[in-house]
């Protein structure tokens, strides 16, 4: 796991049950927690060790000067604390808290439309070119939302259609575009309607599984008969854009579309 999607630079108010901290990542090695209010009320700079855990997740480990231990599960994903603390006189504490973030950090560094994008691509070819219905479990929320009309809702009556699909089915993937907790796909999918169809599948993340789903589709209409004389889809425009250097490099910066 690389260190480089640490948000040094960030400040953050964490709300615990009973009190609320304010978290200053100075850097890798170095943390300023603050307690205004009640029994624990102190402002502090200690040395941290910092292990990342994957997909936004640190582990974050100090000693206070009166001998307190601390352990921070930060998750950046969905913007919670698990804190455990030993305290001086052996008391032990386990909390969780939600945290609001009052200074962004001075590098942002989000990998979520990577990972999201991934998590759609390897949905749509496995449900609609390999008719593997077996991944709609592991890949789909339970409680999963559908917005096209012809289809019921649910993750059962999904993996009911794919099984039940036409081997005459086939998905081509293109061109996808992700921010935050949201993927679109543009691609061409065959036997599903009498022509072949251009669509674009919008789809929205939940802890890791996809949770909502629109569509928009299209009859396609080659390109030699368009009025434009531009073809509706390219089977090669998902890697022409990734080809771009001002693209791939806007994937990295935050507030862009990835």
């Amino acid at each position: 796991m690389s260190m480089d999607g640490f948000p040094v630079g960030l400040e953050l108010d964490v709300s615990y049950p009973d009190f609320q901290v304010s978290l200053t990542l100075l850097s890798v090695t170095q943390l300023q927690f603050e307690i205004k209010e009640g029994p624990f009320a102190r402002t502090e700079i200690v040395d941290i060790r910092v292990v990342p855990l994957g997909n936004s997740l640190f582990a974050v480990s100090w000693q206070e000067q009166d001998g307190a231990t601390v352990t921070n599960v930060q998750d950046y994903d969905r913007g919670v604390v698990h804190s455990f603390a030993t305290l001086p006189g052996g008391r032990f504490l386990r909390m969780t808290g939600t945290f609001a973030i009052t200074k962004p950090a001075d590098v942002v560094s989000d990998d979520r439309p990577q990972r999201n994008k991934a998590l759609v691509l390897e949905a749509m070819t496995s449900l609609f070119q390999r008719h593997d219905a077996s991944v709609v479990e592991r890949l789909y929320a339970a409680d999963y939302i559908q917005h096209n009309p012809g289809i019921p809702q649910g993750r059962d009556a999904l993996q009911a259609l794919v099984a039940a699909m036409s081997q005459d089915v086939y998905y081509e993937p293109g061109l996808m575009v992700a921010e935050g907790d949201l993927v679109a796909i543009h691609g061409r999918i065959r036997g599903w309607s009498d022509v072949p169809q251009v669509v674009v599948d919008l789809f929205r993340i939940e802890d890791g599984k996809l949770a909502e789903h629109w569509d928009v589709l299209q009859n396609e209409v080659p390109g030699t008969t368009a009025l434009g004389g531009i073809s509706m889809f390219d089977p090669g425009e998902s890697a022409h854009h990734r080809a771009d250097p001002a693209i791939a490099g806007g994937l990295r910066q935050p507030g862009r579309i990835a």
